[in-house]
């Protein structure tokens, strides 16, 4: 039976958003990016947000957004990276649906990272050498929240798209779809 709510969590440059897509094209599935839906309901970016209002009003935006995503039914949402971190949220989510931990090393994520062209604010004014040393303590106080997750999916593998089908297909085996 397919959950009506598969939720993916995981740090920034994980894999959310891209293996959200294609999870939901293969199921049929509407996809909801946490970040875009914000976005498209504040009419600011997630920068802009930060800027005016700091982390912590960011961080009552999300949630108050993320009760209203999670209520919709026949739906994958990627969630920001500190999402589960903040609130209830994590149990929020293991709540309302499947949860997924997209899970990656520091230095697959800082790979990941390093090739995207998404602004991240906690990233922004870093060298590149912060910007690792953050990944690594930031994964590090996140990962209690994130292991909560029903399931763990290593997305270390997922540089090209066939490896990205590939790692759809482990999630769906996983869910039992």
């Amino acid at each position: 039976m397919t959950p009506t709510r598969i939720i993916l969590i995981g740090y920034m440059g994980a894999g959310k958003t891209t293996l959200g897509n294609a999870l939901a094209r293969d199921m049929g599935m509407r996809f909801y990016d946490l970040d875009w839906y914000i976005e498209s309901r504040m009419h600011h970016t997630i920068k802009e947000i930060f800027d005016e209002r700091g982390e912590e009003g960011f961080r009552r935006i999300e949630h108050n957004m993320l009760h209203e995503v999670a209520e919709f039914e026949d739906v994958i949402i990627s969630c920001g990276g500190g999402t589960p971190c903040f609130f209830d949220n994590m149990d929020y989510l293991n709540r309302q649906g499947a949860t997924v931990y997209l899970k990656a090393s520091p230095d697959v994520l800082y790979k990941h990272l390093s090739m995207g062209h998404t602004v991240r604010p906690l990233l922004l004014n870093k060298t590149p050498e912060e910007v690792r040393q953050y990944i690594t303590r930031q994964l590090a106080e996140r990962e209690p929240y994130y292991t909560k997750a029903h399931y763990t999916i290593d997305v270390s593998v997922m540089d090209d798209f066939k490896k990205i089908h590939f790692t759809t297909q482990q999630l769906k085996n996983e869910l039992g779809i």
